[in-house]
């Protein structure tokens, strides 16, 4: 028998999936978004016909540490979640300070909710402690979060370790690199170890990222992530995208906004170990794909339609100008006037080229995806189709962070986005929940 999990931060079930394809029991958890509890809820609970709700919608912040003590058996628990990012990432800095002085990302209290998943330890003594995080938490404002995170369980009663692991390195369709600790009970004999690579980099990709983290060999509970001892490549874009239904050929296709979850047939059989995975995740292959909805962006498609896979925003940008200067031509218009200015306005984007060169990117299918964000909910500017001129669809987006394809999203297509991009990728919390099977079974 195995612990039960209780799922902190759950957003729309990344984490959790993947311990629940291992074979651990959900037993419960939080979610703060009504929405992202809505698409957990229905994929983790509803599906398997379970009448009490596992996860609670609610502020973690105002729930008793003890809550799920009455539905733990006599095997435990594992506690597993991943605190708001967004005060400690890049992007979410930026947009604080944007805002002003006051809204520095270090006033920002989703920065100390790793202090709420503590609490929950500390009141539910867990076997065994899974928390992800971005890289940046390392350093939050001076603050290493996963370094205190460790030295708090080891005051606790647990021996903790942290490392940086890559998605791509697990057979996640994409680079994607995150903080994750894993704390045991110290009255556990087994030694901490994170999941070995089941896919390497064919360059040497995974060497860099193996450099960028010595600079924290210095902290007493940091690891090294493991070496790659296989021979299989990362699983790239078109290995993830290419059985999915074409949804929008080219630049003058008539526009149709599909409903989230209207099925379309896939456009050919599997073709690789992955869409069959994506496909029969749940152990029933699936016959039909949903979530196939995707942004209406008028302007940008004959721009999408000409930019090369690799191609980013000043690529983008010299289309648009190359498509301005024909149209220009056609009615005569010239820089300066206002019927020129006027079309600029309707065929070239607004934003910095200075600032802004990877704000487009169109993915390579020969690669894996880079990052997937939180900003898809706003647009998908950052990750265009490889072949068709268009922002990626939910689902490529779900494929794209190993969510299968029968996972449903019952929500906006705006929420969708958000809920993927804020996910840990199941395949690669599959790789986890399979590392501490081994303790545990």
């Amino acid at each position: 028998m195995l612990p039960e999990i209780i799922d902190l931060f759950s957003g729309c079930g990344g984490l959790a999936l993947g311990f629940d394809k291992a074979g651990y029991d959900i037993a419960g958890g939080i979610e703060l978004v009504p929405a992202a509890w809505d698409t957990i809820t229905s994929n983790l609970c509803w599906r398997y016909g379970k009448e009490q709700e596992t996860h609670i919608c609610g502020d973690i912040k105002e729930i008793s540490g003890d809550i799920f003590k009455d539905r733990i058996g006599p095997e435990g628990s594992i506690i597993i979640g991943g605190p708001p990012c967004q005060a400690y990432s890049l992007a979410g800095r930026a947009k604080l300070q944007s805002l002003g002085e006051d809204r520095k990302n270090t006033n920002d209290s989703r920065g100390y909710l790793y202090k709420e998943f503590l609490r929950f330890i500390f009141a539910m003594k867990p076997k065994a402690v899974v928390m992800e995080n971005v890289p940046e938490a390392a350093n939050y404002g001076g603050k290493n979060i996963p370094q205190i995170v460790c030295e708090s369980l080891e005051k606790n009663g647990y021996k903790a370790k942290w490392t940086i692991l890559n998605s791509a390195d697990y057979g996640v369709p994409q680079i994607r690199r995150r903080v994750f600790v894993i704390g045991l009970l110290k009255e556990l004999s087994a030694d901490i170890a994170f999941p070995e690579p089941t896919n390497r980099s064919q360059g040497n990709e995974s060497d860099e990222i193996r450099k960028q983290c010595e600079r924290f060999t210095e902290c007493r509970n940091f690891i090294m992530p493991p070496t790659a001892e296989t021979d299989k490549p990362w699983v790239t874009v078109g290995d993830a995208l290419s059985d999915l239904p074409v949804l929008f050929p080219s630049a003058d296709t008539k526009y149709h906004l599909k409903p989230i979850n209207a099925g379309m047939k896939y456009r050919c059989a599997p073709e690789n170990d992955y869409q069959k995975l994506m496909r029969s995740w749940f152990g029933r292959e699936t016959s039909f794909v949903t979530a196939n909805s995707f942004r209406k962006t008028v302007r940008d498609f004959p721009i999408f339609d000409k930019m090369k896979q690799g191609d980013n925003y000043l690529d983008a940008s010299k289309i648009a100008d190359d498509i301005l200067a024909e149209e220009a031509k056609v009615y005569g218009y010239v820089p300066g006037t206002e019927g020129y200015e006027k079309l600029k306005k309707k065929i070239v984007p607004p934003y910095d080229r200075e600032k802004f060169p990877d704000k487009w990117r169109r993915l390579d299918e020969n690669k894996p995806s880079h990052t997937l964000v939180a900003h898809l909910s706003v647009d998908t500017y950052s990750h265009i189709n490889p072949w068709e001129p268009r922002g990626i669809s939910v689902r490529e987006a779900a494929r794209i962070q190993s969510f299968p394809d029968d996972f449903y999203f019952n929500c906006s297509m705006g929420d969708a986005y958000k809920q993927i991009g804020n996910a840990v990728p199941p395949l690669l919390s599959y790789n986890i929940a399979m590392a501490l099977y081994k303790i545990f079974n």
